[in-house]
């Protein structure tokens, strides 16, 4: 008997990547992230807020798609260059966004949120160096996703 193809599979979760050093370190990113707008919050800080639940929601999405697997069923896109480039620009973003909190701060909270925001970027600087350290454009796709699951 064949199954049937309207047939809805369960997901299945990688519980190996949490445990690794690139789950642990988007967990890292996600903690220091929600304290940031806390921080923010606390400070009535609109466009630092706004930054840093655009981030949360990407990080969150990342993070996501390794757990579930989905960056091996959604095969459009290759994945860690996405990560990597989010983690570029992510770093970049917030250095100069947490260096403008952190120097024109009026209420502590804006302090405290600037300087989790840097801490945010030196995460996302060590996320890009571990992504781009591990991609190497002439792997077929396959090899490349048990290179980035393994580390």
């Amino acid at each position: 008997m064949s199954e049937d193809p309207s047939r809805i599979t369960a997901m299945e979760v990688d519980t190996a990547f949490i445990k690794s050093k690139r789950g642990i370190l988007k967990v890292a990113e996600m903690v220091t992230l929600f304290v940031a707008f806390v921080c923010f919050a606390v400070a009535s800080r609109p466009k630092y807020i706004a930054a840093t639940v655009l981030e949360f929601v990407i990080t969150s999405l990342l993070l996501l798609l390794y757990l579930f697997k989905l960056n091996k069923r959604l095969t459009f896109f290759f994945w860690p260059l996405v990560d990597a480039f989010n983690s570029v620009f992510a770093a970049v973003y917030f250095i100069v966004l947490s260096l403008l909190a952190a120097t024109t701060y009026t209420v502590t909270g804006t302090l405290v949120g600037g300087i989790f925001g840097l801490v945010f970027a030196g995460l996302m600087c060590v996320d890009s160096f571990v992504l781009f350290k591990n991609i190497t454009f002439n792997q077929p796709r396959s090899e490349m996703n048990t290179v980035n699951n393994e580390h």
